[in-house]
């Protein structure tokens, strides 16, 4: 590229009803930049990947629970398929949310559960439109970053949830099908179609609000990237050796998702008509439409379109059956074992194919050139749930995986012990820290926690 040109952060590539960021580029830094300037211009990211109905918390914790040191070379069998990152997370032991318990009001701890676990508040019991939670921090940090980026926040899923009625022992269905509250009594419901997540992050927002030219540019049955094909040859031409091929693996990636929906789209138009017909873009398919789902949230951090994701790989209370991992008997149902080996042993092989699943979001992360390091680099990703023990339904000793750098704000490798019934609303308060976003509590929050940046 030539020495007097710069891109700016926020470029994109426009084409008739679809705009495509770009993801950051050497071009996008003064020439003869300091090594701090490049770090700047890589935000820091943060992504909440919720996995219900609890953990075989005995093939989850490394080693002693209460100590906190190195990860140990031989993992813990549910976390064996992440061994390849030992060195970019840390387990985290001792979180706790009392939000989740009863504190009398009986039964709901799946509803409880969902609705505590960004908020650190326990949810006022009703199945009415009375709902009332709290504000999470996924949504605090868009309310205070959101104008940086095209996205305040994303909210996906695999599974699709109501938001009225009685889902859990008088506790809304609000409460157990989302993670995610811009206010205590406005939830954000979950996006779990592919196509419309891809739409949102690259279809044009004039498109977007007109639906007969929708349908229109939807006719045209065009890749996104053949729409914006002339602005992005032009830009090819002015890049250096090193940017043409983030450029280029940056668009494949793109292109890859596209296709893979089409796929799925496709798969739904010859389905057998004795067969129900699956939503249009939403693979048939637990492994592809997680991994899809997970791609789209790499390519939002890469091309800065959002900054704030949340993830629900399923609902709790959710009795989805995975096929996939060789189990035949329903999620849900599973997990209350009452000491059944058999059952205990399955619910450990479901709880390793979710983090089996999670796996490929870190590879893309990891491989992924950001700035002066990786999306990883830049990024905070947790990996956990509302309930420790699905069967007894504890809400301490969470299972939660902090992956991730935060631009050099976390040093990963650990298992860290914390003193028990330290609120995990104190691991929001220092998260938030780290995105720039000040705040004295979250929640139940007694203040920060340590060690996340600790030799």
């Amino acid at each position: 590229m030539s020495s007097n040109r710069r891109l700016p952060r926020r470029a994109v590539f426009r084409g008739l009803g679809a705009t495509v960021a770009l993801p950051f580029l050497d071009a996008m830094v003064p020439a003869f930049a300091h090594a701090a300037q490049v770090r700047a211009a890589s935000p820091t990211r943060m992504a909440f990947v919720y996995v219900p109905n609890g953990i075989i918390m005995d093939h989850w914790t490394p080693g002693n629970a209460a100590v906190t040191g190195p990860l140990p070379q031989a993992l813990p069998r549910i976390l064996q398929p992440v061994a390849a990152f030992r060195d970019q997370f840390s387990i985290l032991s001792g979180l706790t949310h009392n939000g989740g318990r009863a504190l009398g009001d009986g039964p709901g701890d799946h509803a409880r559960a969902g609705a505590s676990y960004l908020t650190g508040v326990h949810p006022k019991k009703t199945s009415g439109a009375d709902i009332q939670a709290g504000v999470s921090i996924d949504q605090v940090a868009a309310e205070r970053l959101g104008s940086q980026t095209r996205l305040p926040s994303l909210e996906l899923g695999c599974d699709e949830g109501l938001f009225g009625g009685n889902c859990d022992s008088g506790y809304s269905c609000s409460y157990s099908n989302t993670i995610s509250w811009r206010t205590p009594s406005a939830p954000m419901p979950q996006e779990t179609s592919p196509r419309a997540v891809f739409e949102r992050l690259f279809g044009g927002a004039d498109v977007e609000r007109d639906p007969v030219r929708r349908a229109r540019v939807a006719r045209y049955d065009r890749s996104v990237l053949d729409l914006v094909l002339d602005d992005a040859r032009a830009l090819q031409q002015t890049l250096g050796a090193t940017d043409q091929g983030k450029l280029d693996d940056y668009l494949f990636s793109v292109r890859d998702i596209e296709k893979r929906i089409i796929q799925a789209e496709s798969a739904a138009d010859v389905a057998e008509p004795e067969m129900p017909r699956p939503r249009a873009g939403v693979p048939e398919s637990f492994v592809e439409h997680a991994r899809l789902m997970f791609d789209l949230m790499a390519v939002a951090f890469q091309a800065d379109l959002t900054r704030v994701i949340t993830f629900m790989v399923g609902l709790e209370l959710g009795n989805r059956v995975y096929s996939e991992a060789g189990i035949s008997e329903a999620h849900h149902g599973l997990t209350h074992h009452r000491g059944d080996e058999d059952k205990i042993e399955k619910v450990t092989q479901l709880n390793r194919f979710h983090v089996e699943q999670f796996a490929h979001l870190l590879g893309r992360l990891a491989t992924t050139a950001d700035g002066d390091g990786s999306l990883l680099d830049h990024s905070m990703v947790v990996y956990g749930g509302g309930i420790s023990d699905g069967n007894r339904h504890l809400h301490h000793d969470l299972p939660t995986l902090l992956a991730g750098r935060a631009g050099g704000r976390m040093r990963p490798g650990r298992h860290i012990s914390y003193e028990p019934e330290t609120p995990m609303a104190n691991l929001f308060i220092t998260m938030l820290d780290h995105l720039g976003v000040a705040t004295d509590t979250v929640g139940d929050s007694t203040g920060g926690v340590e060690y996340l940046a600790d030799v």
